[in-house]
């Protein structure tokens, strides 16, 4: 069930690594329209059938949109850096990148507002909401920066562990269940470098020095490590309510199950001064009921 609700969580991506590996398979080159805009037509029915079919909903789709964004940014700026490439045509590409490639980065996004809601996750503790911003502001610098200046990459590692270390991804499978965060995010790594490599195959795109058939480098799984830290905060910014700065005990957890919009209530146990309760019913308080 678990895998289940990880690939409905991520159907967005999936869609578009099918329609990247079928239009591969079928695509002629003397087709009237180049495969490249024919992903971006597909992305954007993909996209439309989501929020028609309520698969998506219109937070998610409001989350998703800074992925457009900073990821379209992103791509300019690589491509013309020369760290990788789009090298078949397309009548809708911009400074070298084709417009499907923002969907792309979109799909992550989706994948993580889905899937919180899918497993209807909370992540505590939470570390200080502002100090995730500027760390991952910084992770996103830092991929522009490194060209011109020193890599910072190990120090960044240190303070995703140092910030998001002791942050436990809590989630609902028939009950509750937590994994680390950090773990997490080194999982749902490894998945997103395998999507890259069905790119790179394809020859959709491809890194600098790369050729076709030639897996992905496994340090972009490192790259992605971080980027994934950006898009989850970037998600944050939209959307709080999975966040919580106070530790989850398991009680807490099972008050959650039962009222997942606010939170365990604040009285698990009568509160006293330290004196002896007051009867009831002829019953010590303080003695278990019997039955």
């Amino acid at each position: 069930m678990f895998v289940l609700k990880q690939a409905w969580a991520c159907l967005f991506g999936a869609l578009m690594l099918a329609a990247i590996l079928i239009s591969r398979a079928i695509w002629q080159p003397d087709l009237p329209v180049a495969r490249y805009d024919a992903l971006f037509a597909f992305a954007l029915v993909v996209q439309a059938a989501f929020l028609t079919l309520r698969l998506e909903t219109w937070t998610e789709a409001r989350v998703i949109l800074p992925f457009h964004l900073t990821g379209t940014a992103m791509e300019w700026f690589k491509v013309g850096a020369g760290s990788w490439a789009y090298p078949e045509p397309g009548l809708f590409k911009i400074m070298g990148v084709p417009p499907f490639s923002g969907f792309m980065c979109a799909a992550v996004g989706s994948y993580i507002a889905r899937v919180i809601r899918i497993f209807d996750m909370r992540f505590a503790p939470y570390p200080p909401f502002w100090l995730t911003v500027v760390l991952a502001g910084a992770i996103y610098v830092n991929f522009f920066a490194h060209h011109y200046l020193p890599e910072i990459r190990l120090g960044l590692f240190a303070a995703t562990m140092l910030m998001f270390g002791r942050t436990r991804i809590w989630f609902t499978l028939g009950r509750r269940y937590w994994m680390p965060l950090p773990v997490a995010a080194f999982l749902t790594n490894l998945f997103l470098w395998l999507a890259e490599n069905i790119g790179t195959l394809t020859g959709t795109w491809l890194y600098a020095g790369q050729r076709t058939l030639e897996s992905v480098s496994l340090a972009k799984i490192g790259s992605w490590y971080l980027l994934l830290h950006v898009s989850f905060v970037t998600v944050t910014l939209v959307s709080r309510t999975a966040l919580d700065r106070r530790a989850r005990s398991w009680a807490d957890q099972a008050a959650l199950r039962h009222d997942p919009q606010h939170g365990p209530r604040q009285n698990h146990q009568p509160q006293h001064d330290g004196r002896r309760p007051a009867s009831h019913g002829g019953q010590d308080a303080a003695t278990p009921p019997q039955g």
